[in-house]
């Protein structure tokens, strides 16, 4: 969903989020049949978008979060949260406040519970397999104004999201015993040497040694970024390529 699907406008047209709503097919997203209920999705959508107040808003909580985006009981969460954010961020920042506060709330138990699941892995526009957690985190970063302005609980959601940064290779040269990869940096860096995953043309590596930033990330162009990454080869980092952290798929089987 592109990230001007629900733009601002003076009052709330709930109909743009309705079809935006009813044109996915829940029940084609993966999740555990046990704990995934695809009906909860739309129907806890709809009641939330159309919420009136707190009453129908913790309704269609209730729904989304015991089946539908997450599983509360469980700390499940499912594929469905990241193609619902856009949503559920359009909900917080023009539904009912109440309504707002319930997808900022879901949002936030989604991301917590995503933190720990190291094997679910959703397709994306930069990368076929990214860890859940790191794809809700860029979901985030997009609306960063938006999170910024909703209190404690947006800018607690922003600061968690930015652990789970993005890296997109836009060139790369050969280094030494390594590579040297320029291109944009999204979330925070932690600094030092990290574990780290390669996407690159549908396959995930992880890199069988660490990287670190081949010289300090610049405080006037913030999304510009040159990490090193030794013992790779060129051929291996060549864009288009993603890195991700590494802890963030590291229970993953599929590698």
């Amino acid at each position: 969903m592109p990230r001007d699907a629900f733009p601002a406008r003076a009052g709330w047209d709930d109909a743009v989020v309705l079809v935006a709503i009813d044109a996915v097919n829940w029940g084609d997203l993966p999740g555990p049949r046990d704990l995934y209920e695809p009906d909860r999705v739309a129907t806890g959508l709809r009641a939330l978008a159309t919420a009136p107040g707190l009453v129908r808003a913790a309704g269609a909580g209730s729904l989304l979060a015991g089946g539908g985006l997450v599983h509360d009981h469980s700390g499940a969460v499912f594929p469905a949260a990241v193609t619902a954010a856009p949503i559920l961020l359009a909900i917080v920042r023009d539904g009912h406040p109440d309504a707002g506060a319930t997808a900022l709330g879901l949002l936030d138990d989604a991301l917590a519970f995503a933190v720990c699941d190291r094997r679910t892995r959703v397709a994306t526009s930069y990368a076929e397999a990214v860890p859940i957690c790191c794809a809700l985190a860029d979901q985030l970063r997009r609306h960063a104004g938006l999170l910024a302005a909703s209190g404690a609980e947006g800018r607690r959601l922003l600061a968690d999201a930015a652990h789970h940064w993005r890296f997109d290779v836009q060139e790369a040269v050969a280094q030494g015993d390594g590579v040297a990869a320029f291109g944009v940096l999204a979330g925070r860096f932690p600094g030092g040497t990290q574990p780290a995953e390669l996407h690159r043309a549908g396959h995930v590596t992880p890199l069988a040694v660490q990287f670190a930033p081949y010289y300090p990330l610049s405080d006037r162009s913030p999304d510009e970024a040159c990490l090193r990454i030794d013992g790779a080869r060129l051929d291996e980092v060549a864009p288009p390529a993603a890195l991700f952290p590494g802890r963030c798929g590291s229970g993953s089987a599929d590698r």
